[in-house]
């Protein structure tokens, strides 16, 4: 067994006291160590690089308490007190020496939906596995994935969520291996315990790798075998980049264990500067039009009873090679490829589980991996660099099949240009709600990079096979999530993932087996001889799937009293919002040994006053100190501004960074502690 974890940075705090009585006098932070002078001028110095219109200075009573003071860059102005930025804010509570780059639109959502907490644990974990058969030497296989985190910034890299998702890029970062014999665990048994692990986001530590030995057989003639399961994030990678760390893996225990070449660049840095440097003028125009209209259909079934299961659930399908190649000529002789074919046979189910009759608008998303953008060798970056984006097309029952096809490879390719748009830059172009979907289920057709003979044959001179990586079974964030590759006999295997809350199994698997059935019923119609209502009439003996759409949950702010304190004592307000790590205050309350009141007030979303509940729990004389944690830190500056404005009570706001329940609690406390020796 091998094990290394890397040492966590320790959560920054700031102590912040807001003065409506002096608009446009600078604000002020005081940061809450653990801090040196040299890791107080790193945040200053941080500040005054990526906000040129603050002027920042670095305050020092000489007994170790720093300080950051903001102003206008630009006092001519005379400029009013304007309240933090989001970047400001999150720049303000990283560590130090830490470095960022923006998520792409991707990532956003996978971020927040995995640090809310969105369908459980578990969720938003990909697994790919294969066969090593041969000797297999723990140390060397660590090394080799060591030093492929070592070369790969990606595999430095954890997330930050205070008040703007970013990537944290760290200098260093440990891949955990971990080999079990073959009597520890079975193999089912150990994909679903390490899922259900899931990954500390705020640690660079989102790729990991186990393994499991099983017997020797003796019809194997004494030659050991192992699985290997490698387990990372969604928001880290997408599955294509994971196979190319696996190829950087085996190109480093054949060298002994370290990656030829120093760090490699492009990486994930290159194309979010990339993305930076583009115009986003011709996409709003593009997708001001181009997003889905209101009256789209999205879902892949109507609507049914209250769903009766949760998870995630898998199914697969597939054609064989004759019928992958006969359904390839037929989309070639249109002009297209036969991922439009698959995009033809889902816009048809869509069209009919929408029970509509004429034509009507058909919406899903379709995937593109960013592989193919105008940045240099972008094809070899591992990252997630793609997004999935809405395809609108109009379905007509009376047209032909092979109208539809063109009609999709057209918008297909229009989408193209703008693979790198984000969902969230497309509501808001569209003037979209940012929790509204803009499709129910996407579709992906997966290309797995080959590993070079080459190196297989230098594997196989070690006396070592391996088998192509296969998923494990992925993640959706939607209703449906349907990939399409190749086998090893080039046969087309279509793999479905959903939300059971949604789909059922039983309409999962009825919706997968319509899809399949008229993907090999499509190349033996007439050509230009078959409407679209033709082709559906092939399902009319089939029920239509169901599908249970999950309700969005609004929650009330709520109030409650952790510690009553004393009669006189100040007020201690937690403020929670999805995305504060779970037990972060309980462990404050029981960490916190002041006299003070302490109440936690639950958020379902921001709010730009503090309730009125809060106000009358004061005193006078008393100090309201609002505290948050990781995204709660800007919902408790805003609520502590507003206080101030609307009353004369002393108000302190304590913000921290993100970590996990013990780190973060410990960094409220020593900002507590700081305000306690500051007023004493």
């Amino acid at each position: 067994m091998s094990s290394r974890h890397s040492p966590a940075p320790a959560v920054a705090a700031v102590l912040h006291e807001p003065d409506a009585s002096a608009p446009g006098a600078p604000l002020v932070f005081e940061l809450c160590g653990p801090v040196d002078a040299a890791r107080a001028e790193a945040v200053a110095a941080r500040l005054a690089l990526r906000h040129p219109t603050r002027s920042v200075s670095l305050d020092d009573d000489g007994t170790g308490r720093y300080a950051v003071r903001l102003a206008p860059a630009d006092t001519a102005t005379g400029a009013p007190d304007e309240p933090l930025s989001p970047d400001l804010l999150a720049d303000l509570l990283l560590p130090p020496t830490a470095d960022t780059v923006p998520v792409t639109g991707q990532q956003r959502d996978i971020l927040l939906a995995a640090v809310q907490a969105q369908g459980g644990p578990g969720r938003h974990i990909e697994q790919l596995f294969w066969n090593w058969s041969g000797p297999l030497d723990t140390g060397l296989f660590s090394a080799s994935w060591q030093s492929v985190a070592d070369r790969e910034i990606v595999l430095r890299a954890s997330f930050d969520w205070t008040a703007q998702p970013r990537m944290v890029l760290h200098d260093q970062a440990s891949v955990e291996v971990i080999r079990h014999g073959p009597a520890s665990a079975g193999w089912d048994d150990l994909v679903r315990r390490d899922r259900m692990r899931g990954f500390a986001l705020h640690r660079p530590e989102l790729l990991r790798v186990s393994l499991l030995d099983s017997p020797v057989h003796p019809s194997r003639a004494g030659r050991a075998a192992t699985r290997v399961l490698l387990s990372y994030h969604r928001a880290l990678l997408d599955e294509r980049g994971a196979h190319l760390l696996v190829g950087e893996f085996y190109r480093a225990y054949l060298a002994g264990g370290t990656v030829p070449g120093g760090e490699r660049r492009p990486d994930i840095r290159d194309h979010a500067a990339w993305l930076a440097g583009r115009s986003t003028e011709r996409a709003r125009a593009f997708w001001t039009t181009a997003a889905p209209p209101g009256d789209v259909a999205l879902s892949p079934g109507r609507p049914g009873g209250p769903a009766l299961q949760s998870g995630p659930g898998r199914i697969q399908s597939g054609l064989r090679p004759r019928q992958t190649a006969r359904l390839r000529w037929w989309a070639a002789q249109q002009g297209a490829g036969e991922s439009s074919a698959l995009h033809v046979v889902w816009a048809l189910l869509l069209y009919r589980a929408a029970g509509v009759h004429g034509p009507a608008p058909i919406g899903f998303g379709v995937h593109f991996s960013g592989r193919d953008l105008p940045l240099q060798d972008a094809a070899t970056v591992p990252g997630l660099l793609g997004s999935s984006l809405p395809m609108t097309v109009t379905v007509d029952p009376a047209a032909t099949v092979e109208d539809l096809l063109r009609q999709v490879r057209d918008t297909a390719l229009d989408l193209s240009s703008y693979a790198w748009v984000s969902p969230d830059q497309i509501r808001r172009w569209s003037g979209r709600d940012d929790h509204m979907r803009l499709t129910d289920t996407v579709v992906r057709f997966d290309s797995r990079p080959a590993l070079p003979p080459t190196l297989l044959s230098e594997l196989a001179a070690r006396h070592i096979e391996v088998d192509v990586p296969h998923s494990a079974g992925g993640d959706t964030s939607l209703p449906v999530t349907l990939v399409a590759q190749h086998d090893r006999s080039d046969g087309l295997l279509l793999t479905a993932t959903y939300d059971r809350a949604e789909l059922s199994d039983a309409d999962a698997s009825l919706a997968l087996s319509q899809c399949m059935h008229l993907l090999r019923c499509l190349p033996d119609r007439p050509s230009g001889a078959s409407t679209v209502d033709q082709v559906l009439a092939l399902l009319d003996s089939d029920a239509t799937p169901r599908t249970a759409r999950r309700p969005r949950t609004v929650r009330n702010p709520a109030l409650s009293v952790l510690r009553p304190g004393g009669p006189d004592a100040d007020v201690i307000c937690l403020v929670t919002v999805p995305g504060v790590p779970d037990g972060v205050y309980e462990t404050l309350a029981a960490l916190h040994n002041g006299p003070e009141r302490i109440v936690s007030l639950a958020l379902g979303e921001p709010v730009s006053a503090p309730p009125s509940a809060l106000g009358e729990l004061l005193g006078p004389g008393q100090r309201l100190v609002i505290c948050g944690c990781g995204p709660a830190a800007p919902v408790a500056y805003g609520i502590g501004r507003a206080a101030t404005a609307r009353s004369d009570a002393a108000t302190s706001v304590i913000m921290t960074g993100v970590g996990d329940a013990e780190e973060s609690a410990r960094a409220l406390a020593r900002a507590l502690r700081s305000l306690r020796a500051r007023n004493m």
